[in-house]
């Protein structure tokens, strides 16, 4: 899991990272330089845009809202961006919350958090499945990513990791690796609204987080099988195409 081909190094986006490598059904690895995850792409350097295109990426999903994009945008050459908006309600919750006068704790920004990864894999199924509908069409190498490439795209990545068949703990280990690699902007805080101890629940990850996303999942769709083939419109034959596209064929060819 800690494999060096994992992490580039890209210098304008630091959560970003190769899915290749994770066991997945039957014990057949995910390809490498196929499924790259990541933060917004709007600072990349040159060298960073040189490595892109070494990768061959040539599909970007994008699940900033649109304010987002149009404050960060990016243009590579060659790369076909799809606009899959799921907008930062945590941020609007918040500043309702200020605005009435409720102190923002830690505790409470959790709460937050929950409420949001419980939403989006409820409200937000629609923009996953339509994800999941490009991932189909074919396996050319491709990169998904939000604001910071840890919560939509969090569980953007778990989603896919646990229908190609990687283990929970695994999948775990890949969501929880944000807290390692990526870095908050050095404006973040800087208007003195929220305590440290808040923005830092605010811009990491927790097992809880993702832990309420499967929970709602198993509420509302009866587990994970069920919530593909109802919510995402991945059934039985759409799952095993998955996974003939995107882990190694049985001997290791890829």
């Amino acid at each position: 899991m800690h494999d060096p081909r994992r992490l580039p190094g890209l210098q304008g986006a630091t959560n970003f990272r190769d899915l290749g490598g994770y066991p997945g059904q039957d014990g057949r690895p995910l390809r490498w330089r196929r499924l790259f995850r990541s933060d917004h792409l709007g600072g990349l350097t040159e060298s960073d845009r040189q490595a892109m295109r070494s990768f061959g990426i040539t599909r970007a999903f994008d699940f900033r809202g649109e304010e987002e994009r149009a404050a960060q945008p990016y243009a590579l050459e060659g790369l076909r961006q799809h606009a899959l908006s799921i907008e930062p309600t945590v941020a609007q919750n918040m500043t309702a919350l200020i605005e009435a006068g409720e102190p923002l704790t830690a505790q409470r920004v959790t709460e937050l958090m929950e409420e949001l990864y419980r939403r989006l894999v409820d409200e937000e199924a629609g923009r996953y499945a339509e994800w999941f509908g490009h991932l189909l069409e074919d396996d050319s190498p491709l990169v998904f990513h939000c604001t910071a490439g840890k919560d939509r795209t969090g569980v953007a990545a778990a989603l896919l990791l646990r229908a190609l068949g990687v283990p929970h703990e695994v999948v775990e280990h890949d969501y929880l690796f944000t807290n390692q690699v990526y870095r908050r902007p050095p404006t973040a805080g800087s208007s003195g609204l929220l305590p440290e101890e808040a923005l830092q629940v605010l811009w990491t990850v927790q097992p809880r987080f993702l832990n309420a996303a499967f929970q709602g999942i198993e509420a509302t769709a009866g587990g994970l099988e069920g919530y593909l083939a109802q919510r995402l419109k991945v059934g039985p034959a759409a799952l095993a195409r998955l996974r003939q596209m995107y882990l190694e064929a049985p001997g290791g060819a890829a």
